[in-house]
């Protein structure tokens, strides 16, 4: 059986966007509306500025003590986010996640088309453990080589 993809893996294909001046509590009202723990920040011509997490909002917002209605999303967003290509497989997508300590990969077209997010959720456990072993592997093997 051939693995996954993350644009298969996807259950919901709607981006979910705001534009760059949109308030952070905006952004934390559209995440909850669409049960999701990522907002893409997108300017008005289509081109993806970055992308606004939970964490974010916890880290970036609350513990600094922001308002929420008058902090915009480019404020606090993670500006030009990884992206992965639609047809990356889950578990390289879940290494990726691991190695850099994302929970979500914005997924792009190779024309620069917004199809989707990957998150942590959308893999399943044998794509999940075929990652941690490939990371286990790769730690094994940097570590014998000094």
């Amino acid at each position: 059986m051939s693995e996954r993809t993350v644009f298969q893996s996807i259950p919901h294909r709607h981006v979910v966007s705001l534009p760059p001046q949109a308030s952070v509590r905006e952004a934390a009202r559209v995440m909850t509306k669409a049960s999701c723990g990522s907002v893409l920040v997108i300017d008005a011509a289509g081109v993806m500025l970055g992308i606004l997490t939970e964490r974010d909002l916890m880290t970036r917002v609350l513990a600094r003590d922001l308002n929420a209605a008058t902090t915009p999303v480019s404020e606090v967003m993670t500006p030009h986010p990884r992206c992965v290509l639609p047809e990356t497989t889950v578990s390289d997508a879940v290494l990726i996640l691991l190695e850099r300590g994302f929970r979500h990969l914005p997924i792009v077209s190779a024309a620069g088309k917004i199809l989707g997010v990957f998150s942590i959720r959308d893999a399943l456990p044998r794509e999940i453990d075929s990652a941690v072993s490939l990371a286990e592997f790769r730690d094994s093997v940097n570590d014998a080589l000094g």
